[in-house]
């Protein structure tokens, strides 16, 4: 198995203490733990896209170029490319130039956007976000591979023997479909041969494993080869301790501060908003959290790939509002105690080819 370090750049207070550091202070540690991840040995680091609410994520290509003049292996991947509120010019220009920047490191992985206010603020109909989703990505699709585009669709003007700039470093990128709630995705992703990215964050595990089965159902229907069938995974956020019983009572409060804080009263009831797993005991038995012993974290990764036989597994250690020297220490403990073992376990060849 792979593994990916997401961050959606949060910039909400500290749910116990309050406090809050600066935009410039919180970016730098996003880029600071980038640097580690790297240093640590994961595969991928990620960032979200988020134009509503506590984030500092509206534009994902400017901290990601920045990310790439400080590394030189680590992929870069998004989390997701709200390309159905974006144009696919901008999005074929943009993540070409940072392809090229980082020398091909560069993956997507596109959705719709867990935040609803997005269509609003760009003047779109939200009811037609999976039309926006398809219609953005299959431009976005010809613009990378074709070059002299002739096309005409609903949501923009027409182009006419468009060849955008610059190129991408070597080959069309590869793309993923986020994944979360709704068989949209899985079934554009089928349909191109794509790749599958669940998100693996809110919902009990067997909401995301229909949505992978469809996935792997439709991609062999539309004439592809299920071997080449790739998924990723998320998670609900990584808190490592020595014991179950010391995870518990060293991150409880922290945990369901945080749960308090996130809650949507406006989304109670929609699915892939609220988490259901409300206390530490239910998050670390039944949810997506990797929270816990290194033993319990590793179990748990492993009963996901027995379900979703996944290759790339995502992590995410800055939602809880810790020290960058705090996130960098759990980042340090994945890899030597847990990272190893599973790897073992779940073999995998994405970027072996």
């Amino acid at each position: 198995m792979k593994f990916q370090v997401l961050s959606l750049i949060g910039h909400a207070p500290h749910p116990l203490t309050g406090e809050l550091p600066t935009a410039a202070d919180r970016l730098e540690q996003v880029l600071a733990v980038g640097e580690a991840a790297e240093r640590l040995g994961f595969d991928a680091y990620a960032l979200g896209e988020r134009h509503a609410g506590p984030f500092l994520s509206s534009s994902p290509t400017a901290v990601l170029g920045a990310l790439a003049a400080r590394t030189s292996r680590i992929r870069l991947l998004t989390g997701v490319t709200v390309v159905a509120i974006l144009d696919p010019v901008r999005v074929a220009e943009d993540y070409a130039t940072l392809d090229q920047l980082s020398r091909g490191r560069v993956e997507l992985v596109i959705g719709k956007g867990a935040e609803a206010g997005h269509f609003d603020l760009f003047g779109l109909d939200e009811s037609r976000q999976w039309d926006l989703q398809r219609e953005k990505y299959e431009l976005l699709r010809r613009l990378w591979s074709e070059e002299g585009v002739d096309w005409e669709g609903e949501f923009r003007p027409p182009l006419k023997g468009v060849t955008t700039v610059p190129r991408p470093y070597d080959g069309v990128p590869r793309v993923w479909h986020g994944s979360a709630t709704s068989r949209n995705s899985p079934e554009l992703a089928a349909r191109h041969g794509d790749p599958l990215f669940t998100a693996n964050a809110i919902q009990p595990r067997a909401a995301y494993a229909r949505l992978i089965a469809h996935y792997r159902e439709r991609f062999e229907e539309h004439g592809h080869d299920p071997a080449q069938a790739r998924v990723a995974a998320g998670s609900g956020g990584l808190l490592i301790a020595d014991t179950p019983r010391e995870a518990v009572v060293r991150y409880k409060d922290l945990y369901e501060a945080r749960v308090r804080q996130t809650f949507r009263p406006h989304l109670e009831g929609k699915a892939g908003y609220n988490t259901p797993f409300r206390t530490i005991e239910e998050a670390i038995a039944d949810g997506p959290q990797l929270i816990g012993s290194p033993q319990q974290i590793i179990d748990k990764i492993l009963g996901y790939h027995e379900v979703y036989g996944h290759d790339l597994q995502s992590i995410t250690v800055d939602g809880f509002g810790q020290s960058t020297a705090e996130q960098t220490e759990t980042l340090q403990r994945f890899a030597e105690e847990i990272a190893p073992v599973v790897r073992k376990e779940a073999p995998s060849t994405l970027w072996e080819d």
